[in-house]
C-alpha cells in the first residue's frame, strides 16, 4: 500500500477555501489515522477530471491501487484498512450510534444550514461553476438565492433549534463520542465548519460550547481552522 494518498475536496474560486462538509469528516478522519495524504482541489464542474473514481463527487480518496468514493465509505475503508491507528468508530454499539448522528446531521442540521449559505456560496465559488451550481441548488430549493438571502433571519431559528441537542451534550463532555473524539464528532463537525467558511456572518459566539469544541477537534488533529 503506497504511502503517499490523494484527497479530492471541494473548493471555492479561491483554492486555499475547502467547504464540503463530506471533505471535512475525512480530513479529520484521516488526522485521527494519522495518515498522510495530499489534498487536490476541485470544482463543481470539473466532473471530467473525477471520472476515474465512478461518480462525479468529492470526497474521493485514492490510496495506492484503492480508489474509494462516498464519505461513509472511504471512513469505513479506513477503519478496515487501517485497525492498528485509533479507531474511528471505538465498538459495534457506538458504530451504531454513529448511523444516529450521521441521519441527524444530513436530514436535521445540514438543510438548516443550507438556507443560510447557499446563496454565499454561489459568490464564493468559480465563476465555470456559478451556473450550474445556481440551477441545481434553486431546483433543490424552490427558491432563488436572492430570495433566501433574503429570508436569512426567518430560517436562523431553525438552525439555532437544532444546534439545542448537541449545545447541551457539549456542555456535559468533551466531545460528542465522550472523552475523545470519535467519527460522530467529524460528521458534526463537517457541517459546522461548512457553515463557518460559508456564512455572511459568523453564526456561532466565540464563547459557545459548540465554537469552543470545533476549536479543540482541530487543535487535537493539529488542523489549521
Amino acid at each position: 500500500m503506497s504511502s503517499t494518498r490523494k484527497l479530492y475536496e471541494l473548493a471555492s474560486a479561491d483554492t486555499s477555501v475547502r467547504f464540503s462538509p463530506y471533505c471535512w469528516r475525512i480530513k479529520l478522519a484521516l488526522a485521527h489515522k494519522n495518515l498522510s495524504y495530499e489534498t487536490i482541489p476541485w470544482h463543481f464542474t470539473e466532473k471530467d477530471e473525477v471520472a476515474f473514481s465512478g461518480t462525479g463527487k468529492v470526497p474521493i480518496l485514492i490510496d495506492g491501487e484503492a480508489i474509494i468514493h462516498d464519505s461513509q465509505a472511504i471512513a469505513e475503508y479506513l477503519e478496515a484498512t487501517y485497525p492498528n491507528g485509533a479507531t474511528l468508530f471505538n465498538d459495534p454499539a457506538t458504530r451504531a450510534l454513529t448511523m444516529l448522528v450521521k441521519n441527524w446531521t444530513e436530514l436535521t442540521l445540514h438543510p438548516a444550514i443550507a438556507r443560510l449559505v447557499v446563496p454565499n456560496i454561489h459568490a464564493m465559488i468559480a465563476p465555470k461553476d456559478q451556473d450550474y451550481f445556481r440551477r441545481t441548488r434553486e431546483a433543490v430549493f424552490g427558491e432563488t438565492f436572492e430570495e433566501m438571502a433574503a429570508k436569512h433571519a426567518q430560517y436562523l431559528p431553525a438552525f439555532q433549534a437544532a444546534l439545542v441537542p448537541l449545545r447541551a451534550t457539549l456542555k456535559t463532555q468533551q466531545f460528542i463520542a465522550g472523552t475523545g473524539p470519535a467519527y460522530a464528532d467529524h460528521i458534526v463537525f463537517g457541517a459546522l465548519q461548512w457553515a463557518k467558511l460559508t456564512s455572511p456572518v459568523p453564526l456561532l459566539e466565540a464563547d459557545d460550547p459548540i465554537a469552543l469544541w470545533m476549536a479543540a477537534l482541530l487543535a487535537g488533529y493539529g488542523l489549521a481552522p
